[in-house]
């Protein structure tokens, strides 16, 4: 029996690995793949292509990236257009975009299937690899391919190469609500990236239920579908926007994203590019594409829609498990009273005992109690030792995932350690409190937040261990470990999957669904008399890890520290500043701030709008330049009834790449920017940002406001260029090797500030 537990363990760490390996294909060399199979290494061919250089709007890489996609296109034998345009999106940030299209005809009259990703990269330094060459290149790639089966499919084929992404998702608006094919898509493929690496994750958009989608998905077979209903529903109700929210908000179009979101450390930065593109998830991408291109180019598209909701859930092998949520309350139900029927006949049969189970409820409380501190703690306390991660925006370290399994092991011992001190307690006695704890998250999440409702499916295990612990003295040991293993499926990809995706901050997930996976494990476990050893060998693996993730918290040429600098002229003043996001100064930038000042919340040097609101840490005087003012120049100014109506056009004197307007509480009845009219609905809860304009081939920009006679209004200009390093009027070097610029704020600018005042 010994021997049978041993393997049973060994077996189980096992299915732990795999519940990670089985999530995507293992890339093998392709590139001698027929021409009908999708081949990674032709698609590595476009990724290494497009992100040679960064190619945002308005930088010279985006026209050559451009250039690329539709050289491709036309190599297929297909006749891409572009459709151009202004388009402020939803989040006042105006630019010209040129989006790509092509189109297959099909045999049918039904909907169109859309293939989506954008080519666009994030300014300024990012290469746009992974976000989002690969998603063009899976694109590019599976195209050919289908192509090369010279066949006919039934609905037409869209190929839509959108543009400024990354600004405001104004590509997809533009195309959304100017182009006429928007009104014949039935179905949306977007494919995005937000790391580097991982398992692509499958997200519905939807604007009703699920269920016609993931009948669809599931007929369609993707071999290494990684998605469930509680992602789902997470990010249903989470300020989530990709392209496909245009299509799904605007045009009430439903689809599909497939995101990767691993090394999210190389999101937005000079590091995504293609040496770091992990191709096993390039891979994955094409597994998907593939076999939907096949199904949802023949499928009805033309409702789509559905009023059901569905359960669904990955598991090795079923590949994608659904059900719908009228199962619920039923499964439920089906394991409350299995519950209460097992505690009847463990009691008669006094294999429970009242004493025994309220012990049981000791260990548990006790390790979610300190696993849960602990990983709660866990980030600020890293933060706090390391204070230069405090400049790492993305909240993900390089050494994260090191973290991640200190965590997971520290959790493990704890449990182990503590469960071993309640050794005398019976088996029984012990599955009391975790069902019980079970049964109400079960019963919470079935209320407000049906998507997670898959929690039940590991309960009905630990429920059949729970009958065999009250009729068997010895429950054999490869019997628990298989009653074990739809829990180690689902729940073991949650420890990684929260702090990566949600950042380090989410440690405290990772430490809490190690504690639950181990009590649903517990009927295996328990068999182990001692529990202390396999602790110790946990605390061990947590000190290895600890230990290792300490040696590479330090920044080099692989791991490079973000930095940032500007130089920031305000006109009104005629005065100059250097500025900095920086926590920790690294001598590139130091030299500049020797004599810093720490810029506190009141203060007036601010930065624009960021993604994670990082506002300057220091500033130092500077030395002023001839820097150009922009041209602001006043067309109307009158009264129009109750309205004060202005219109001014602003003017770059140099090479600039954008300009943010911000104005004071003034409630706009109207704005327009180059005849771009702001939307209701962002005038109503704008903050101080009144518009930013992504400026290409050094545009200008035309305001016209309408708003009450009696306002005061106030108007600040900040025109920024990203010269800072290669402008002749200054002479900061090139960062060293182990740094990058920092990503999601202006850097590397020059910024100039003028505000101007109508009474």
């Amino acid at each position: 029996m010994k021997f049978s537990r041993t393997l049973a363990l060994l077996l189980l760490i096992l299915a732990v690995y795999w519940s990670y390996k089985s999530l995507m294909p293992s890339y093998k060399g392709d590139a001698e793949n027929s021409l009908e199979l999708f081949s990674t290494d032709r698609a590595l061919v476009h990724v290494k292509n497009l992100s040679i250089e960064p190619h945002a709007v308005g930088f010279p890489g985006h026209a050559t990236a451009r250039g690329y996609i539709i050289a491709e296109l036309k190599k297929m034998g297909l006749d891409p257009i572009t459709q151009e345009g202004y388009t402020a999106g939803d989040w006042a940030n105006l630019s010209k975009a040129t989006n790509i299209l092509a189109r297959i005809e099909g045999s049918g009259n039904g909907k169109a299937l859309l293939l989506l990703s954008h080519y666009d990269s994030n300014p300024h330094s990012s290469l746009g690899a992974s976000d989002a060459a690969s998603g063009v290149a899976t694109i590019l790639e599976g195209i050919r391919a289908f192509l090369a089966e010279n066949k006919t499919p039934k609905n037409d084929i869209i190929i839509l190469i959108s543009d400024a992404e990354e600004l405001g998702l104004n590509g997809a608006d533009l195309f959304v609500k100017n182009h006429p094919w928007a009104k014949e898509v039935g179905l949306v493929l977007n494919f995005e990236a937000r790391g580097s690496g991982g398992p692509s994750y499958m997200l519905i958009e939807t604007n009703q239920g699920n269920g016609t989608l993931i009948e669809e998905f599931t007929k369609a077979n993707p071999k290494y579908p990684v998605a469930n209903s509680l992602a789902y529903s997470i990010y249903k109700m989470l300020p989530n926007d990709t392209d496909l929210t245009v299509f799904r908000e605007d045009g009430d179009i439903e689809g599909f994203n497939f995101a990767f979101i691993d090394d999210h450390y190389d999101y937005h930065t000079a590091l995504d590019n293609y040496e770091r593109l992990d191709k096993n998830t390039l891979s994955h991408q094409g597994s998907y594409l593939m076999p939907l291109l096949h199904h949802f180019s023949d499928a009805n598209l033309n409702n789509l829609k559905s009023t059901d909701d569905f359960i669904y859930f990955n598991l090795p092998y079923f590949r994608l498990v659904s059900y719908p949520f009228k199962w619920i309350w039923p499964m439920f139900a089906v394991a409350l009273l299995s519950f209460v029927i097992l505690l009847i006949v463990g009691l008669k049969k006094q294999k429970i005992t009242a004493k025994g189970a309220f012990q049981g409820f000791v260990p548990l409380l006790v390790t979610l109690t300190v696993t849960g501190l602990i990983g709660y703690l866990g980030w600020p306390a890293i933060k706090w030792w390391y204070p230069w991660f405090n400049d790492m925006l993305h909240g993900f370290t390089y050494n994260g995932h090191l973290y991640i399994m200190a965590f997971a092991m520290f959790s493990l011992a704890t449990c182990l350690w503590f469960y071993h001190r309640f050794r005398k307690i019976g088996l029984p006695d012990l599955l009391v409190a975790p069902i019980f704890l079970w049964l109400i998250i079960c019963g919470l999440v079935a209320v407000y937040l049906k998507g997670a409702s898959f929690f039940i499916v590991p309960l009905f295990g630990i429920l059949v261990a729970f009958m065999v612990s009250i009729n068997q003295k010895e429950p054999n040991p490869f019997l628990l470990l298989f009653l074990a293993l739809p829990a180690v499926f689902i729940y073991s990809p949650f420890i990684k999957m929260f702090p990566v995706g949600l950042g380090l901050k989410m440690m405290v997930a990772a430490t809490i669904f190690t504690t639950l996976l181990f009590v649903l494990v517990l009927p295996l476990l328990a068999q182990f008399k001692n529990k202390n050893r396999l602790a110790y060998l946990a605390f061990f693996l947590f000190a290895v890890f600890s230990i290792a993730a300490h040696i590479k918290s330090n920044f080099n040429e692989k791991r490079p520290k973000p930095s940032s600098l500007l130089y920031v002229y305000d006109a009104d003043k005629d005065s100059a500043v250097w500025a900095t996001y920086d926590h920790k100064l690294i001598g590139w930038n130091n030299q500049f701030l020797e004599d810093k000042l720490e810029v506190s919340k009141s203060e007036e040097y601010k930065t624009l709008a960021s993604k994670y609101g990082s506002g300057f840490t220091y500033t130092a005087k500077a030395p002023k330049k001839d820097i150009a003012v922009p041209w602001i120049d006043t067309i109307k100014d009158t009264i129009e009834g109750n309205n004060r109506l202005i219109e001014f056009c602003v003017t770059p004197k140099r090479d600039v790449n954008r300009l943010d307007i911000y104005a004071n509480p003034v409630k706009f009845t109207s704005v327009k920017v180059n005849n771009i009219a702001l939307s209701d609905n962002f005038l109503q809860k704008r903050g101080k940002k009144l518009i930013t304009h992504y400026i290409s081939n050094n545009d200008y920009t035309e305001l016209a406001l309408s708003f009450p006679k009696d306002s005061i209004l106030e108007l600040t200009f900040y025109e920024s260029s990203n010269d800072l390093l290669t402008n002749k009027e200054f002479t900061v070097p090139h960062r060293p090797d182990n740094s990058i610029p920092m990503p999601f704020v202006l850097n590397d600018a020059i910024l100039v500030t003028k505000t101007l005042k109508f009474e």
